[in-house]
């Protein structure tokens, strides 16, 4: 039987589940270029001081436990680029295996237009095989690779660029799909 999950736009009382579950990202060195740790006081200012635009969502289960959650955060503060969004997705540890993933990021797909995007972008961890895949499965397209682009415990990573259009563009705005 599975799992009944509701997804909903995070409150601060979700901030301590918020936190543990980045820092499990954290800690297995292919989530993120951020450090940890990622206590309730600081995710409940990083949630006060998030824009509308920059919406964060949680998963929880029956019970209340949240299992997941997902950011959409404006690529760049310049204008020209105001319908882009980076998406950000994680997971528990325990529950990366149920196609939660999938269910947060088609949520932030089918969102996202509501924010005024009309595009996601991601920027993975090559190592990060999983959300790459999980990216390739919700059709995102590989743009390639930075390398060296960011520092990881004073080692320099590559991140993988991935891109999705979404269905709020004209289909004449968008040159390639």
């Amino acid at each position: 039987m599975a799992m009944e999950i509701t997804i909903r736009r995070a409150a601060g009382t979700d901030a301590p589940a918020i936190g543990e579950i980045y820092d499990e990202g954290v800690a297995s060195g292919i989530a993120t270029f951020a450090s940890g740790p990622h206590g309730p006081d600081e995710r409940r200012a990083w949630l006060a001081a998030r824009p509308e635009g920059a919406p964060v969502f949680i998963a929880e289960d029956q019970s209340g436990l949240v299992l997941a959650w997902s950011a959409l955060a404006p690529y760049s503060h310049r204008e020209w680029y105001s319908g882009v969004a980076e998406y950000t997705v994680y997971v528990r540890r325990e529950h990366r295996t149920g196609g939660l993933g999938t269910k947060m990021l088609s949520h932030l797909i089918r969102t996202a237009p509501e924010y005024g995007y009309w595009k996601l972008v991601g920027m993975i961890l090559p190592e990060n095989s999983a959300g790459l895949r999980l990216a390739e499965r919700e059709g995102f397209r590989l743009v390639g690779t930075h390398r060296a682009h960011g520092r990881i415990e004073g080692r320099w990573r590559d991140v993988t660029l991935v891109e999705r259009h979404l269905d709020a563009a004209a289909p004449d705005e968008v040159a390639t799909r």
